[in-house]
């Protein structure tokens, strides 16, 4: 039997120290939230004799958001208030906190919800600008690079969502 899976109603909510809990909608054309984790949640080493150590590594539980929003629209004045807060007290900020999520449908009606949890958030890298002069819809676009550092996964089995 096909599987399918339908996607659809994706939502951004994040929270800041300028702003309170926001539901991002404006939104350019594309790709435009990539979450990604830059480092394992395990290392795993073997020694001699076929002797394994496997750690858990906190760092892999950093996610790094990038974040595409229409240039001048709400979403962009508040997340550019929420970098020039850290920047002017970074001691006193307070970190972003969120979560992104994908409803996703079976094609027979049932849902289900993948939820990333995102804490500990601050804006890394600052909004860059392209002037062009042939038609580029990408200078209407800013781009925030957030690093979470608590980025955690959340969906229930399939037949946990049919009941």
């Amino acid at each position: 039997m096909s599987i399918y899976r339908l996607t659809g109603n994706d939502t951004i909510n994040l929270a800041g120290k300028t702003f309170a809990s926001r539901l991002f909608t404006a939104l350019p054309h594309g790709e435009v939230a990539k979450l990604t984790y830059g480092s394992d949640i395990a290392t795993v080493k073997t020694g001699k004799n076929g002797n394994v150590i496997i750690a858990k590594n906190e760092t892999g539980n950093q996610g790094t958001l990038e974040l595409k929003v229409l240039r001048g629209s709400d979403d962009d004045v508040n997340l550019n208030s929420d970098l020039i807060a850290y920047n002017t007290d970074s001691a006193s900020y307070v970190c972003i906190s969120g979560s992104l999520a994908k409803l996703l449908g079976d094609g027979l009606g049932a849902t289900i919800t993948d939820t990333i949890s995102l804490a500990g958030g601050v804006i890394t890298k600052r909004v860059e600008m392209v002037i062009n002069v042939e038609g580029d819809v990408e200078q209407a676009i800013a781009l925030y690079t957030i690093q979470f550092a608590m980025a955690s996964r959340g969906i229930a089995s399939a037949e946990v969502a049919k009941k």
